[in-house]
């Protein structure tokens, strides 16, 4: 089952998809109202979505041609939606990372950090004996005010060197009650980067991605299929400057689904009742490994089968609105 959050007139509302029609629950207005509904009631998503019952229909295209499709998943209060990703976490992920952070020192024949983290999730990701397996690179976002909903525009601050796609599956998540971790399912993302800024030095990893980013407009609900094909493309005046097949699911990642989560919501700090969490679970596909540098007014297209409509954004530059110098002392 496919859902969907909408925003029309200032009201909110969730949607299942049905064909080109997004059919309204009745009487939910966010979809982490939908997922506490479930946790309190023993019933999962879907079983929520069911017992909430048909209301209005509504031309899912319109929907979002108008711009009142948000993201599947959010917090009324941003502080407390925390978005963060893995890396390294694909097969032939390593790749265009080791290139960018390749040492100078290369004819010793030392291998990268990046080589490293990646060859310790090869033998180590997907533990077999039940217990967790190695950790993952981590890395934060942002929170809820970095989400862009699907068709908005992705701002690229004055001080980014770079503005690119990162098409990824991301999960979603609430926390319950009792501070138990609930995984709603998952949707597309675009976890949009700054590969230059990354480039000059690996340890400049945290900063390139403190940037927004994207999701949905679907959250699909159940497990994340073993294998997800889709296609990541850039278009510039309508027109397709790159595109390129990527791929997602365990059999092609390096660590587990489960392993990312558990080194994730190990930390207490993230097990806080009520809050959301978007979570990136990291890509092999990046149109900067092939040479592409992005342009304002670009348009990044995301899609991939079970997932629903493609993501589409368009890249901005913006002002900061924060100049150098500017702290003043009390």
């Amino acid at each position: 089952m496919n859902l969907i959050q909408v925003e029309r007139n200032g009201a909110r509302s969730v949607a299942r998809i049905d064909g080109e029609q997004a059919v309204g629950l009745r009487g939910v207005q966010r979809m982490s109202e939908l997922a506490l509904r479930a946790i309190r009631n023993g019933m999962t998503l879907e079983e929520a979505t069911e017992e909430a019952g048909d209301g209005d229909s509504l031309s899912f295209p319109a929907l979002l041609a108008a711009g009142e499709v948000m993201a599947p998943l959010d917090h009324a209060d941003p502080a407390h939606c925390f978005v963060t990703g893995t890396g390294l976490t694909h097969l032939g992920s390593a790749a265009a990372r080791d290139e960018m952070h390749r040492r100078a020192d290369t004819e010793t024949g030392t291998e990268t950090d990046s080589i490293k983290m990646f060859n310790l999730g090869l033998k180590g990701g997907k533990p077999q004996d039940g217990g967790q397996g190695v950790q993952p690179e981590w890395f934060y976002k942002g929170d809820g005010s970095s989400l862009v909903h699907p068709g908005g525009d992705l701002p690229m601050p004055e001080f980014a060197l770079d503005g690119s796609e990162e098409p990824e599956i991301a999960g979603l998540y609430i926390i319950g009650p009792g501070g138990e971790p609930w995984r709603l399912g998952f949707a597309l993302g675009n976890e949009f980067s700054d590969h230059v800024m990354e480039r000059q030095n690996y340890l400049y990893l945290a900063h390139s991605k403190l940037r927004t980013c994207a999701i949905g407009p679907e959250l699909r609900t159940g497990a994340l299929p073993d294998h997800v094909e889709g296609e990541s493309r850039i278009l510039r005046s309508g027109k397709v400057l790159w595109q390129k097949p990527f791929v997602s699911g365990e059999a092609n990642m390096s660590h587990s689904i489960a392993n990312l989560e558990y080194h994730h919501f190990k930390y207490q700090m993230f097990r806080r009742p009520g809050d959301v969490h978007v979570h990136f679970f990291g890509t092999a596909t990046l149109s900067v490994a092939d040479g592409i540098r992005t342009a304002p007014d670009d348009v990044f297209e995301i899609e991939a089968r079970d997932f629903g409509r493609p993501l589409r954004n368009r890249l901005v530059p913006v002002k900061s609105g924060f100049a150098y110098g500017s702290i003043k002392p009390l």
